[in-house]
């Protein structure tokens, strides 16, 4: 009986991490005023944990950041945009 708790235990605690969802956001960083801001951007956040893909439009001064909301999460990923020099929000 022990041993079929502790399986299903085991079980549940695996199957967490399949409840995490992808998700994105767009985000707004206005600071973003030369060709090679994107790349500094990307490069940062392609190294946070959870993000899976960052597509920079530079004419738009926007990121589209996708990722896993079990590993990070928005207001994680402006304070990684933030550390670089580019402050970003939420884009309405």
């Amino acid at each position: 009986m022990k041993r079929m708790f502790a399986v299903i235990g085991c079980g549940v605690l695996l199957a967490g991490s399949a409840w995490a969802a992808p998700k994105s956001i767009t985000l707004n960083v206005p600071g973003m005023t030369c060709p090679a801001c994107p790349i500094t951007i990307k490069k940062t956040l392609m190294k946070q944990p959870g993000v899976t893909a960052v597509n920079v439009v530079y004419a738009k001064k926007e990121l589209v950041v996708k990722f896993d909301d079990a590993k990070t999460n928005p207001a994680a990923i402006m304070k990684s945009t933030a550390s670089v020099g580019f402050p970003s929000q939420i884009a309405k």
